[in-house]
């Protein structure tokens, strides 16, 4: 028998973002599967309702991949082994992409299952796209270090590879530190230096700006909690 198809399938950003983000064919994916692997089982559970799930909830098997249940995963590939196909699910944005579930896709590919990502919205490449900086070419570090010292001398870093080779610095926080970390590149960058801060994406209040550092200092936004995308990019 052949293996199943993993089905990467992404979910809202935001509160009330589900016209945004489900597509028809999406919908039609999530009606034909009956296993997922998810980030976390009760989200999961209400993103499918929100997508238009018909399969009664009580149906479904889901396997939860949180933080504390990634030692053993060879149990979630029992369905895709036997033919069925499988839903991944992260907790927002696409699976795989600044998330937990690639650890899933490569397990995946290791056993010879097709992958199959479904469009959805990538904080990353909305705020990439959104930016008017190089969206040639870009790089996406992740979270910078923690230690005030060594996140400067980071965002030096990037705002020098930015400089030398115009390509495009995106990073993001944990968003309860957002603030100390805006405050920081605002201390740090050069005045000339492009920032386009991306803020609540796909939601009703979503901000998304490109401004000079020596502009951003003038009028600085409160971005405590809020999901944000911080881009660094080479003045003009």
């Amino acid at each position: 028998m052949p293996n199943g198809t993993l089905f990467l399938i992404p979910v809202p950003l935001a509160e009330n973002a589900a016209a945004k983000t489900f597509t028809p064919y999406l919908v039609d994916t999530v009606n034909s599967i009956k296993e997922y692997i998810v980030e976390n089982e009760k989200t999961a559970r209400r993103f499918l309702k929100e997508a238009g799930l018909k399969t009664p909830q009580s149906e479904l098997l889901i396997h939860d991949y949180g933080k504390h249940n990634r030692d053993n995963i060879a149990a979630f590939f029992r369905g895709l082994l036997a033919g069925r196909d499988v839903g991944l699910m992260s907790e927002a944005g696409c699976p795989g992409i600044a998330d937990p579930g690639a650890d899933i896709v490569a397990a995946a590919h290791q056993r010879g299952i097709k992958v199959v990502p479904l469009v959805g919205p990538s904080s990353i490449l909305l705020a990439l796209m959104a930016s008017g900086f190089n969206g040639q070419s870009f790089a996406f570090l992740g979270y910078l270090p923690i230690d005030k010292a060594q996140r400067s001398k980071k965002i030096k870093e990037l705002e020098s590879f930015a400089a030398r080779f115009d390509q495009t610095q995106l990073f993001i926080e944990t968003p309860f530190r957002n603030n100390n970390l805006l405050d920081d590149i605002l201390k740090t960058a050069q005045p000339k230096t492009r920032l386009c801060i991306a803020c609540n994406l796909t939601a009703d209040d979503e901000m998304v700006q490109t401004k000079t550092i020596a502009d951003w200092q003038k009028q600085v936004p409160d971005l405590h909690k809020k999901p944000t995308i911080f881009i660094i990019a080479r003045s003009v």
